[in-house]
């Protein structure tokens, strides 16, 4: 807060590819992680490690250009900790994006799903951001995560859509999280659509906890950018350069939708830092 005059309402975090949102945002002032103290090093291609503050559709918003991820060998705690500095700077609800794989028949690469729930692999076997002593300035030892998507800005994103005359994209889906780094089996990629996931991909689900703890809304998107193999019929396979391209093509399509809903969406205006 000493290095930036912007007090943001909004943090976004970019997922694979998507780091291009960052980059619309006015009178910036931007860090490499390298410098932040306490933040880790995103190591993946497509994450370009800089955290940015600006200014997009008249509100004051801090983007995240590349996440962290459990298998970069970072601790869930790691993982979230932006989440959580977020939530001390008086941000007040919370976007994540992703690149996902799809398991839905109808969902295909290049659309976009709304992310309506989530299946926290990690989480299920206790690899969880919040186990250990509970700081309770953030939040309740036992946080509820039914409805932890806002549905209000879920109804907005797809009323967007339809004026952008991109609807046909877009549809709400179950996104669940696995460990990675490899993609799935096919007997994985059948067990999670048997168990009604949509999409799975490996980040999204410790930050939405954290954010849910904290009180924040949340937002959150997947971009489709491959299918994921289910049968044993099927000679075709991923890599991340094609997730990355897909993210190219995509990224003007989610660039407007993300920043006509931080434009139309309501913001309490009470930046006061309840965390501190």
């Amino acid at each position: 807060m000493s290095q930036t005059k912007h007090r943001p309402q909004v943090a976004i975090i970019c997922g694979s590819g998507l780091g291009m949102l960052a980059d619309t945002l006015k009178c910036q002032d931007s860090f490499a992680y390298s410098d932040i103290p306490g933040f880790p090093q995103s190591t993946v291609q497509g994450h370009a490690g800089r955290l940015v503050f600006g200014e997009l559709k008249g509100k004051t918003c801090v983007c995240m250009q590349g996440r962290f991820h459990m298998y970069e060998g970072h601790s869930l705690l790691k993982t979230t900790f932006p989440v959580r500095v977020f939530k001390l700077l008086g941000v007040e609800t919370l976007f994540v994006t992703n690149a996902a794989g799809s398991l839905a028949d109808g969902l295909q690469p290049g659309d976009i799903m709304i992310i309506k729930d989530h299946v926290n692999f990690p989480g299920l076997v206790g690899l969880n951001p919040l186990c250990g002593p509970n700081d309770d300035k953030f939040g309740p030892r036992f946080p509820a995560m039914s409805g932890c998507y806002d549905k209000n800005l879920r109804c907005l994103a797809m009323e967007i859509a339809k004026q952008l005359g991109v609807a046909g994209l877009m549809q709400e889906g179950v996104y669940a999280m696995v460990g990675g780094p490899n993609f799935e089996t096919i007997a994985e990629a059948r067990l999670l659509h048997r168990l009604g996931v949509d999409a799975v991909g490996m980040s999204t689900a410790p930050e939405v906890v954290v954010a849910t703890h904290c009180g924040l809304r949340v937002f959150g998107l997947s971009l489709i950018t491959n299918k994921v193999v289910k049968s044993y019929e099927d000679s075709d396979s991923v890599n991340h350069e094609g997730v990355l391209e897909v993210g190219r093509l995509r990224s003007h399509t989610v660039q407007q939708l993300v920043t006509e809903l931080i434009g139309r969406m309501e913001i309490n205006n009470n930046n006061t830092n309840n965390a501190a």
